[in-house]
């Protein structure tokens, strides 16, 4: 997972950050509403499970892999909306990792 983070401190908009729990037991559909997460879909190689890009104004866009199992979707979505948000999630299984980038200055 990538995540962009163009923004001055590169957190999305949010003023309360929302429990862990909520992010690890909210439906998920319902979460990606709360936050306004953007979803698009699209061909990716089989290494890619997702991407995250922090737009100038806080919402986020998720890109979601076609054709990959729901529940790795649901593993990513919560972890790159937890990282995100700044949100202190536990670690990924480790055939994952969460690669953050920042816009150059």
């Amino acid at each position: 997972m990538t995540l962009a983070t163009p923004g001055v401190d590169g957190t999305a908009t949010h003023v309360t950050p929302p429990a862990p729990s909520h992010l690890l037991n909210a439906p998920l559909n319902d979460l990606l509403a709360e936050f306004d997460v953007d979803v698009a879909e699209i061909e990716a190689d089989p290494g890619f499970s997702g991407g995250t890009f922090c737009r100038p104004d806080g919402s986020l866009l998720f890109v979601k892999p076609a054709g990959r199992p729901d529940a790795e979707w649901e593993l990513m979505a919560r972890a790159m909306l937890g990282r995100a948000l700044r949100v202190q999630l536990p670690p990924l299984p480790s055939l994952y990792e969460l690669t953050e980038l920042s816009a150059p200055a």
